[in-house]
């Protein structure tokens, strides 16, 4: 694809649309979903360690991990027209807790044959105050 042909970067509106999209799989317990908006070479680097498409994935084993989330202060970092890195915070509540919890998120989505997918992410926690 020439340069002239290239496809223009996506809106922060564009990709915090498909990270919507992964956090509603969480509330969903949507595994199909989820798996569908990662990449097969999916890194996450979580407080747990390490985690790949699978373990993501793997999360939705019993029943949904997220009860409700908002995402605020998010601002997109264009790479070139086809990588951008997503940052954001989240706040949200597990399943069955009052309590809500708080992490800074970095998303890095890619745009390969025409699809956009989520390649890897990295989650710091904060403390709520």
């Amino acid at each position: 694809m020439s340069a002239v042909e290239r496809k223009p970067a996506p809106s922060l509106a564009e990709i915090l649309d498909l990270e919507k999209q992964v956090w509603t799989a969480l509330v969903e317990g949507n595994a199909q979903a989820d798996r569908a908006l990662l990449s097969a070479d999916f890194l996450g680097v979580y407080p747990s360690g390490f985690a790949n498409r699978d373990d993501h994935v793997g999360q939705f084993a019993d029943a949904p991990t997220m009860a409700r989330y908002e995402l605020s202060e998010t601002q997109l970092r264009v790479l070139t027209s086809d990588i951008v890195l997503l940052s954001y915070r989240a706040d949200y509540q597990r399943p069955g807790s009052t309590t809500w919890e708080a992490m800074l998120i970095s998303s890095l989505w890619e745009r390969r044959h025409d699809v956009w997918v989520n390649s890897f992410s990295q989650d710091t926690p904060l403390e709520v105050q």
